[in-house]
């Protein structure tokens, strides 16, 4: 059995539930602790107090946690969808996108990451997306989706500056896991362009791309094929 615990927070997800599972089956890990929104303690992604609280029922865990995944994010709502143009634009869906999107993982690295392993490698990932990169953005729509991946992707690079100086073997970076069979993209099944895959071959896939991540490659963004995604 491994030494060493994974954390995945949007667990119930299904990426997250993935993601989860292949950890608890793979025998470096020792431990796997799922957070959601229904967990003991839950998580909801959007209240600090909720992030913080979980973060504190890990302190001093053992074994120590090498690895947390942030596999939470919106797309859409009953209500709302991702903007294909300025007329539809709307401040408070905006602001949620980037409540989700942006401000969530990265209060997930305020509490998370000082409980995490001190020395030796440890990694720290939240699932991004191809869309946000700014030089790859060739059709334009999605505003608030958009921009909220491309401050997540800030966040990223800022949080991993940080950390490496506080452990020089720390990876932290953002994952675009492909279009996924899962409810965040199901509205949008008929779009022929984009291969789709089921969440247990994507989750499979960022977990190999991880692990085969050296800490100079901090602060980036990848595909679930290892591929480097420009910013």
């Amino acid at each position: 059995m491994g030494e060493s615990s994974a954390v995945i927070i949007g667990a119930r997800g299904g990426i997250g539930a993935a993601l989860a599972e292949l950890l608890e089956n793979d025998p470096k890990y020792a431990q796997v602790v799922r957070f959601h929104r229904e967990s003991t303690p839950p998580l909801d992604i959007a209240d600090e107090g909720s992030i913080a609280a979980a973060a504190a029922s890990l302190t001093g865990a053992h074994p120590p946690i090498n690895l947390v995944i942030v596999a939470t994010g919106l797309l859409h709502s009953t209500q709302k969808g991702p903007e294909k143009s300025l007329r539809e634009l709307d401040p408070d869906w905006m602001m949620e996108n980037f409540r989700i999107n942006a401000a969530g993982p990265a209060l997930v690295a305020k509490h998370f990451l000082p409980i995490m392993a001190k020395q030796g490698p440890i990694c720290f990932a939240a699932l991004s997306a191809r869309v946000g990169s700014i030089s790859d953005n060739r059709l334009g729509g999605w505003h608030s989706y958009r921009a909220s991946k491309s401050a997540l992707n800030m966040f990223i690079r800022n949080i991993a500056i940080e950390w490496q100086r506080k452990n020089p073997q720390s990876v932290v970076v953002g994952l675009h896991p492909g279009t996924v069979e899962t409810a965040l993209s199901a509205p949008f099944k008929g779009n022929p362009a984009h291969e789709r895959f089921t969440p247990n071959r994507a989750a499979g896939d960022m977990l190999d791309t991880l692990h085969g991540l050296k800490p100079e490659q901090s602060g980036q963004i990848f595909a679930y094929d290892g591929s480097l995604i420009a910013p």
